[in-house]
């Protein structure tokens, strides 16, 4: 039940409990309460808007920061992430597999204002070994979303 609620509310986070009583046949009180807990539990943790920055007149930029780290005794790399997603301009901090331990989506006004991220925060953290950035120069697609559609919409014929 609170699966098909959670994945009609990831899909569309401005469903009402009527709508989605209708798609899932769970009665929309049941509905309001199941997902008044998933808030209380944090399984459900933030409703999300997807925003064309692009269209309109974005004011800042994103990056890539790949970041290897000297794992911490006992900890691991959990205590520098959590450093790392204290930072405002941390957006999203990831531990990935692969050449580096922790992807981090920053945002900044322009390319100086990251620069200046990693290298006066970032890399002062104790257990950062290196970091690579890659400055996102175009999104086509952000959670499932495609940013512009190059098709172009076809409408049905109409036959009288």
């Amino acid at each position: 039940m609170l699966k098909d609620i959670l994945k009609i509310l990831e899909n569309d986070a401005q469903a009402t409990p009527k709508q989605i009583s209708a798609m899932t046949g769970i009665p929309p009180a049941e509905v309001s309460k199941l997902i008044k807990q998933a808030e209380k539990d944090r399984i459900i943790l933030k409703y999300k808007t997807i925003v064309n920055w692009d269209k309109a007149e974005n004011e800042h930029i994103f990056a890539w920061i790949g970041v290897r780290l000297e794992p911490q005794k006992d900890v691991g790399f959990d205590s520098i992430a959590e450093r790392i997603h204290r930072f405002p301009q941390a957006r999203s901090v990831y531990l990935v597999s692969g050449t580096y331990d922790l992807l981090v989506l920053v945002i900044g006004k322009n390319n100086h204002e990251i620069a200046n991220f990693v290298s006066q925060k970032l890399s002062h953290i104790e257990g950062v070994k290196e970091t690579v950035t890659q400055f996102i120069l175009k999104c086509y697609k952000e959670d499932g979303e495609v940013m512009e559609s190059t098709e172009k919409i076809k409408r049905q014929a109409v036959v009288l």
